[in-house]
C-alpha cells in the first residue's frame, strides 16, 4: 500500500470563488494515476466522507491527458466570512493525503 501523498507529484487545494473549494491531484507517473483511477480512490463518496459533505455536492473529474484529478465541492464557510480560517482555501487538502492505494497487481 502507498499513500496518495507518496504517489502524487502535487496535491493542493484552492478557492474556486468564495463558495467553492477545489482540489488538484497531479501525477508524473502514469501508472500511479491509473491505479488511483482504477481503484476509484478519489471518488465523491471518499471526498464527502473525509470532508463531512453530502456526496451529491462533490464533483470529481479524472483528466487522463494530464494524469490529474480535479475535485470541487462547496466551502463550509464562505471565503472571508466570519469563522473562515483559510481565505484562499490553500490549506484544505490534508484530509486527502493519507488515502491508501494498493500497489499490488
Amino acid at each position: 500500500m502507498a499513500k496518495l501523498s507518496e504517489l502524487a507529484r502535487l496535491v493542493r487545494s484552492k478557492n474556486a470563488g468564495p463558495f467553492q473549494q477545489t482540489l488538484d491531484i497531479m501525477f508524473e507517473v502514469p501508472e500511479y494515476y491509473q491505479r488511483v483511477k482504477e481503484q476509484d480512490a478519489v471518488s465523491a463518496a471518499v471526498v464527502s466522507a473525509r470532508y463531512g459533505l453530502r456526496e451529491q455536492d462533490v464533483r470529481v473529474v479524472y483528466y487522463d491527458a494530464a494524469y490529474a484529478v480535479k475535485v470541487a465541492f462547496p466551502r463550509m464557510i464562505a471565503a472571508g466570512d466570519i469563522g473562515s480560517t483559510d481565505v484562499f482555501g490553500a490549506q484544505q487538502h490534508a484530509p486527502m493525503l493519507d488515502i491508501e492505494i494498493s500497489m499490488d497487481d
